[in-house]
């Protein structure tokens, strides 16, 4: 590492990645960030000034040593900090691509009290990258089989983060997914442009060398129950990462009509059944070439959602969002990316009806105009219908991205399993562990949606808790 002071340091400007112009990106499925260079890598690396109290690793809900994988990379030692990472984070490429860092350890980085902090993601980012291309990976080591079988119930970023310390713990592990691809909300629910999928497979081939056994087309609760699970296949505790897959939608006039879509599943379409290929593949999507396609939210799903149908050719697409952009859940990078892509802000608006021709289809939203009141639960102002403010805005296609809640399917066949008002499996925060003996669940399940990072952090957490049980051992943290 440079000698230079930490005041030295913290005069050096912050890295942005290097990206994808926006006129050129909005037409194709390549992905937005091109990553560092080792050289600007190192230069980002070295800004961080090593705190003595690095309250970033706080800020991380799995714990990355952050300081010490950083320290790493700014000695150009960039597999050893891949390493480093990884005793943490089993999916750093991943987690480098799509965690909301701003909110989380960057947040909180000392050097952003007075100027940019520290890239962290970025850098993240390009240590996984590096080790990747090296075709240098190193798999951690597995311990013993203990003879032990565990089930997990979802192959997202919870149900992935579990299996991965379970089977370094030397239990025999076996994934469960719905759908004919394992990956989950990795996979189906963010974009190629985003998420490669050549990564996501790259993670879950890595597990499959471990020993991690991934069995697809299987729906738990219809294919087979939790409780057969535990009484007739012989598993030792079922872990449930289902994630939260049910859309919600608006309830007013117009939702039956033929191009109104749930985000989840036009990203599926497209994302999962490759729409984005139309060359190679004939999927069942909404042709949005030269059409008018609004999307209704404003988080990360919504954004996916409105710059994927910008890709696939739409004239027009605009994003209706009831409260104004500073209340926007999105990543500021979204936002930011979004709008460089041409894609129109209608804040302040709230669809109240959905117009259509005599055919069924589509033609129009009639949207009311509306203004930020009191806070609501949230904390955030709720916002208020303007009198007389409606108007027509003339779209092919809507997408509602308004929040998922949890699919009913495990209650409904596990009934001794208990549940919030909300539906959401209630654990125990500190072991996951649900009512239900032997059966522990985490991610969107438990939360309601929520991030990637949170999701694993509640996956290793129920995995220590599982191997605490099924061992008769209190494990410590490294």
């Amino acid at each position: 590492m440079q000698k230079i002071s930490p005041k030295e340091r913290m005069k050096i400007p912050r890295h942005e990645m290097p990206e994808q112009e926006a006129n050129e990106r909005s037409a194709n499925f390549e992905e937005v960030n091109y990553g560092y260079t080792p050289e600007l890598a190192m230069e980002e690396a070295i800004r961080c000034i090593q705190c003595k109290d690095p309250v970033c690793i706080a800020g991380c809900p799995v714990n990355v040593k952050i300081d010490e994988f950083i320290g790493l990379v700014a000695e150009g030692k960039f597999l050893e900090a891949a390493q480093k990472i990884k005793e943490d984070n089993a999916l750093p490429a991943i987690c480098g691509r799509v965690c909301p860092q701003e909110d989380q350890c960057e947040q909180v980085c000392v050097i952003g009290k007075k100027h940019e902090p520290v890239a962290i993601g970025n850098l993240e980012r390009f240590v996984a990258d590096y080790e990747r291309n090296s075709g240098k990976v190193v798999l951690p080591k597995v311990q013993a089989p203990t003879g032990k079988k565990v089930a997990i119930v979802g192959s997202g970023p919870a149900g992935l983060s579990c299996a991965n310390d379970l089977i370094q713990w030397g239990h025999e592990v076996t994934v469960f997914e719905a759908l004919h691809e394992p990956g989950g909300v990795l996979l189906y629910g963010i974009p190629e442009f985003r998420l490669p999928k050549s990564i996501v497979h790259e993670e879950l081939n890595n597990l499959k060398k471990l020993g991690v056994k991934f069995v697809t087309n299987t729906v738990i609760g219809r294919s087979i129950t939790i409780d057969e699970l535990l009484e007739d296949e012989g598993f030792d505790a079922v872990f449930i990462g289902v994630g939260a897959g049910l859309p919600w939608f608006m309830g007013i006039p117009g939702e039956n009509l033929n191009g109104v879509y749930a985000a989840n599943e036009f990203l599926t379409r497209v994302n999962l059944m490759k729409a984005y290929n139309n060359e190679e593949y004939d999927s069942p999507v909404f042709d949005c070439k030269g059409k008018n396609v609004a999307v209704v939210g404003g988080g990360n799903t919504a954004m996916d959602a409105v710059r994927t149908a910008k890709r696939l050719g739409a004239k027009n697409v605009y994003i209706i969002y009831r409260r104004s952009e500073k209340e926007m859940p999105a990543r500021i990078e979204e936002i930011k990316h979004a709008k460089e892509e041409s894609v129109e802000f209608k804040v302040l608006n709230n669809p109240i009806e959905f117009l259509g021709n005599d055919e069924g289809w589509l033609t129009g939203i009639k949207c009311v105009k509306m203004e930020l009141g009191e806070p609501d639960d949230s904390g955030r102002r709720r916002p208020v219908p303007i009198k007389d403010s409606e108007y027509i805005i003339d779209v092919d296609m809507v997408v509602i991205s308004i929040g998922n809640g949890s699919n009913p399917l495990i209650k409904q066949t596990t009934p001794d399993i208990d549940t919030s008002r909300k539906g959401t499996l209630v654990v125990n925060e500190e072991t996951m562990k649900t009512s239900k003996d032997k059966v522990y669940a985490g991610g969107d399940i438990v939360t309601g949606g929520a991030t990637v990072i949170l999701a694993m952090g509640a996956g290793r957490k129920a995995a220590k808790a599982i191997h605490e049980e099924l061992m008769g051992v209190e494990t410590t943290a490294e």
